[in-house]
């Protein structure tokens, strides 16, 4: 298929077009709807490529679209080769990454290897089989402590609340392991099944002509043996580094990344990106290099608030690690399990200009880009009626669930469902405010937050001051920085691009060179409050 019709000349020059790519995360159930149920699909994905290409990005990262009864909203896949009815078909899948190819836009997919749903007939025979059989050990099945194993077998937590262990009925009441919910059975790594079959899959999407995969939860998978008691402070720590969590980035994990690399590597010019819950620079850089991962997720920038020094280190951090590995730095601001930088950043007029300038200083950094569809609009979260609420994790400290950053995308018009669908009955509300954000409103609005993405993705990607894969740091006021993009001594050209970002409270003079971007207008040419600006 797609794959197979390129010349190896062809793929071996855009082997490494992803080192400084624009990635843009296509919710799929929320981004454009076809067929008028309310729910987004691959169609309405192809539908919007002109839209894409017109904004300027590099490559999509598509979310689960495969057979799932969506506990987990597609990441509890049934099936791992083939496309769930609400979202199409394969004939649809393929037509999307044929036309995509011809936009001039690459194609990632979701690859789910740590648990499988429930409904996969994998688990449906494990189910049925006795303890110690193939079967079961696909997955992680265990006796119970306690005098009749009414207990389970350690103390381990899901990441979505409650325990991480569910006991079975028949035959003999064993436990089952789910690092998430009890719908989301986990897989056992050591068994040659899973391997085969992860192979399998994988050269199933590649042969249809996918770039690469956004591995899902790419710091679990390998479990110790001995499945030893966490400490439960662990649990409410992001990143999981300080307290002792077994249930991730255990050694093991990296023959697996080595696996999934010795598949990519046969298919030149695809690539991978993992999802990766740790801040220790020295555990997050072993994800990475020629057998391991393309890329990572580093957090420490969705998670930083808006403090120029705070963001300054979390920059420095996140660069560290990748640098010594030799391979780009990844950057985002947010995604479908964070909440919208507008409303991180304070909501309202305040939360829309940080989240603004934000931008600014992410797509300014040398590496990688993550969009998350809709950010370019400047949506905030929505705070949904409890019914409508379909996240099967725990509602956050303020009482809201992840729904809130995955209401559709509105197009156009002036009411509810602004051009996503045909039907006003969308799998999630869409909130009437948003007419003054559509895509139609802010296209030819040069003001508009659409513009300024824009503006940005245009010059990062043709303006010669963005290369060099270091940066360089300036004297800057309190409350404010200044970074100059700098090459290392393996780059070519001399870079340059100045970045400045203040989050004080007063107007600040900007440093010598020519204004190519600010996310607002100067006043009496300085930067204002809550803003950032590009030079050259």
């Amino acid at each position: 298929m797609g794959r197979g019709a390129r010349s190896l000349e062809s793929a071996a020059t855009e082997e490494s077009w992803w080192r400084s790519a624009t990635f843009y995360q296509v919710y799929v159930p929320s981004f454009a709807d076809s067929d008028g149920d309310g729910v987004g699909d691959l169609e309405g994905v192809r539908s919007r490529l002109g839209y894409l290409e017109l904004l300027g990005v590099d490559a999509l990262w598509l979310t689960p679209f495969y057979p799932s009864p969506m506990v987990d909203n597609g990441y509890d896949v049934a099936n791992p080769r083939g496309v769930d009815p609400r979202f199409g078909d394969l004939d649809a899948f393929d037509a999307l990454v044929t036309e995509a190819h011809a936009h001039g836009i690459k194609i990632t997919i979701d690859l789910v290897p740590n648990h499988v749903s429930y409904r996969h007939p994998w688990f449906t025979e494990a189910l049925g089989a006795a303890a110690g059989s193939q079967e079961r050990d696909r997955f992680l099945f265990r006796d119970g402590k306690g005098e009749h194993g009414e207990e389970p077998p350690n103390n381990w937590v899901s990441a979505f609340g409650g325990q991480a262990w569910t006991q079975v009925d028949e035959p003999d009441g064993q436990w089952y392991l789910h690092l998430f919910a009890p719908e989301q059975p986990d897989l056992n790594w050591e068994n040659t099944d899973v391997r085969q079959d992860f192979e399998r899959t994988m050269r199933f999407w590649l042969d249809r002509g996918v770039d690469g995969f956004r591995i899902d939860v790419a710091h679990g998978m390998a479990k110790p043996a001995e499945l030893p008691d966490m400490d439960l402070r662990a649990a409410t720590s992001i990143g999981g580094d300080e307290y002792f969590d077994p249930r991730f980035n255990n050694d093991g994990v990296h023959r697996i990344h080595e696996f999934f690399r010795s598949v990519l590597d046969a298919y030149p010019g695809t690539m991978a990106t993992g999802e990766l819950w740790t801040f220790d620079d020295e555990r997050f850089g072993r994800y990475l290099g020629p057998d391991q991962l393309h890329l990572g997720f580093n957090f420490r920038l969705v998670l930083t608030h808006f403090d120029a020094d705070a963001l300054h280190t979390a920059i420095d951090q996140s660069l560290a690690a990748p640098l010594r590995a030799g391979v780009p730095a990844t950057w985002a601001l947010g995604n479908h399990d964070i909440w919208r930088q507008v409303s991180r950043y304070g909501d309202g007029e305040v939360g829309v200009r940080r989240a603004r300038s934000m931008a600014l200083v992410e797509l300014a950094l040398p590496g990688v880009a993550y969009l998350y569809n809709g950010e370019e609009l400047g949506l905030p979260n929505v705070d949904l009626p409890p019914e409508a609420v379909t996240d099967p994790s725990m509602p956050d400290s303020r009482g809201q669930s992840r729904d809130a950053a995955r209401v559709p995308i509105p197009w156009q018009d002036n009411t509810p469902p602004f051009g996503f669908s045909t039907t006003a009955d969308t799998w999630l509300p869409m909130p009437a405010e948003w007419a003054a954000l559509t895509v139609e409103s802010q296209l030819e609005d040069p003001s508009s937050t659409l513009s300024l993405y824009r503006a940005a993705l245009e010059l990062r990607r043709e303006h010669s001051a963005f290369s060099g894969s270091e940066i360089d740091w300036y004297g800057s006021p309190a409350g404010c920085f200044a970074f100059r993009r700098a090459p290392s001594e393996d780059d070519e050209g001399a870079g340059g691009l100045v970045c400045v970002l203040n989050t004080s409270a007063s107007p600040v003079d900007l440093p010598p060179g020519e204004l190519l971007l600010s996310s607002a207008d100067l006043v009496d040419g300085q930067l204002p409050p809550d803003a950032a600006a590009w030079l050259a």
